[in-house]
């Protein structure tokens, strides 16, 4: 009965999803997106599929070609000249001449000096962006170029070429008709900015941006990329639609920037048996993040493989388990180590992964082996060294299981672990772990929830353990919204409210004062070392992406770089 009930529901679910929206274009490209983005704000996105769809509609100054893995000029003419005078580094861009808006109207220096105001201000939903570019100090605007700027950055460190230009350049003619942010200057961002927050006109532009509907509007979602968001139906779909003159069409020597699908619709599918059959019933162009034991089952079958190309590229991405910090049970780090020991990264490699995947002691992949800390010996499971540090941590157990005096009262150790619902590596993670934990007498609960919850629970520390997914690349290694104290308020990104002085000294000079690729090395193996010391953000494994593409579409781009493949690349195959 459960199977049958399971079925129909899929099926009920596929057909009203694609039967409630736009008739489907002859170049549409239908990719599979997991949950239903937060946000779609290129300021505030909080996940890879909404980093992906962002990607569609707005730009960056230097971005990554998927195509090559080369970081390439995008809204820039060109790569930005460098000069390094005694503590500042002067980086000059010149923005393309036919760079322009939705409504025709020149991208210029005034809207990348806008963009930073966004992004440094106070009282502004902000806080992932911020960090990155705190080095920037200032901005220099040509006066006889209104195209052509210079950034005035704090230091010198040789990502700070990357970081530059790796944000979205919002568009000031739409986001700010009313000129609010025009009387700040953006070097006045840098340093105390407390009293800016009692600026009128910043907290009435700051009522307006931080509303939701700058995240989910279409009127609003307009940047300079080759698509605009047509419909949003929350829970069904997103379908993004190609600017019918857009102004890279008329670039030469610049096959990175690309708009060729007429439309590219987003199918929002959170559960995977239901993505699966989408993509087996042709319904679904792309899928990725296949299961292995799926993804071995369409690889012998011939009659998908006609249809589909299946692809196995080494992902930036890895799987690691948040432990709350400011829980009083789990503020000693010896019982978070013994958690650790609990997790067995090996065995929930294997369930979900199989040979897909490589496990790892830190949050550098292991094939980056300059900045990858091999000294580090991964966490494996070991339930006598869980228990003894338990036991050093104060814990006592009795045949209920352990406890402790905290606050001049008893409590046990039980631990409450979140994941996403619908995701099957967070699902065997988190029943690998309560299997393990229940041998030594730790109960754990385990609750698969929808994205946004997990997101609020996050965000409000309302979590015992959970399990994520986190992508990168191997350009920059900016970590500090992630893991630095200053982050570890409510709302911030530091989760886990992991932090030393020393952690957060190494990463203060990561993201703004390293001088060589050795003086980085030796940071980053030193924090990896921490971490692993400190068992709040515990990386498991990275992971090699499984994906599905239809073989209707060439020019996909695989890559190891999120999302993995190039969808504004896609181009139709021509019938012979």
């Amino acid at each position: 009965m459960r199977k049958i009930y399971t079925a129909l529901t899929c099926f009920l679910f596929l057909f009203l999803t694609f039967c409630s929206q736009p008739e489907r274009a002859p170049e549409e490209v239908r990719v599979r997106l997991a949950a239903d983005p937060e946000t779609l704000s290129p300021v505030s996105y909080s996940n890879a599929g909404a980093l992906q769809i962002v990607n569609l509609l707005f730009q960056s100054l230097l971005s990554t070609d998927l195509g090559t893995d080369e970081i390439k000029p995008f809204l820039a003419e060109e790569m930005p000249t460098i000069e390094r005078q005694d503590s500042i580094t002067l980086y000059t861009y010149t923005i393309r001449e036919e760079a322009e808006w939705t409504n025709g109207s020149p991208v210029t220096a005034v809207d990348v000096a806008f963009t930073l105001k966004v992004a440094k201000a106070p009282l502004l939903n902000n806080e992932s962006l911020k960090p990155q570019l705190e080095f920037i100090q200032d901005i220099r605007i040509d006066s006889d170029n209104p195209r052509r700027f210079t950034f005035v950055c704090s230091g010198y460190a040789s990502e700070m070429e990357l970081l530059t230009g790796d944000f979205f350049i919002l568009p000031a003619y739409l986001y700010d008709p009313e000129n609010l942010l025009q009387h700040i200057q953006v070097s006045a961002l840098s340093g105390d900015i407390s009293e800016l927050e009692n600026d009128k006109k910043l907290k009435t532009f700051a009522a307006k941006y931080n509303s939701p509907n700058f995240g989910r509007d279409p009127k609003l979602l307009q940047g300079s990329g080759g698509y605009t968001l047509e419909n949003w139906e929350n829970g069904k779909y997103l379908t993004l639609t190609r600017k019918r003159d857009w102004w890279g069409n008329n670039t030469s020597n610049t096959q990175h920037l690309t708009a060729i699908p007429q439309r590219v619709s987003f199918q929002v599918i959170p559960d995977i048996t239901t993505a699966l059959l989408a993509l087996k019933n042709r319904q679904i162009d792309v899928l990725e993040s296949i299961p292995t034991a799926e993804f071995k089952q369409l690889k012998q079958q011939s009659a998908f493989l006609k249809d589909y190309a299946l692809h196995t590229p080494d992902a930036y991405e890895f799987v690691y388990a948040g432990i709350n910090t400011r829980q009083p049970k789990l503020s000693d780090k010896r019982t978070r180590q013994a958690i650790a020991y609990l997790l067995d990264a090996k065995s929930a490699m294997k369930v979900t992964q199989d040979n897909y995947a490589t496990q790892t002691a830190g949050l550098i992949p292991p094939s980056v082996s300059e900045f990858y800390n091999n000294s580090i010996q991964p966490y494996s499971l070991d339930l006598a060294k869980a228990a003894n540090l338990l036991r050093a941590a104060g814990w006592q157990q009795e045949q209920e299981g352990w406890f402790k005096i905290i606050s001049g009262k008893k409590e046990q150790l039980t631990i409450n672990v979140i994941y996403r619902a619908g995701s099957i590596s967070y699902e065997n993670a988190a029943n690998i772990l309560q299997q393990n934990a229940s041998q030594i007498g730790i109960p754990v609960q385990v609750q698969g929830m929808e994205s946004s919850l997990l997101s609020s629970k996050s965000k409000q520390h309302d979590f015992d353990l959970f399990f994520r997914s986190l992508g990168g690349n191997p350009f920059v290694f900016n970590f500090k919204p992630l893991l630095h104290t200053a982050y570890a308020n409510e709302g911030g990104l530091n989760y886990t409210g992991f932090g030393t002085h020393e952690s957060d000294r190494i990463l203060d000079k990561v993201n703004g004062t390293v001088t060589s690729r050795q003086e980085m090395a030796s940071l980053l193996k030193r924090l990896q070392e921490i971490m692993h010391e400190e068992a709040a953000f515990i990386p498991m494994y990275y992971i090699k992406e499984r994906i599905a593409i239809h073989r209707r579409f060439t020019n996909a781009k695989i890559s190891g770089l999120k999302p993995n493949y190039d969808v504004s690349a896609f181009t139709l195959k021509v019938e012979e």
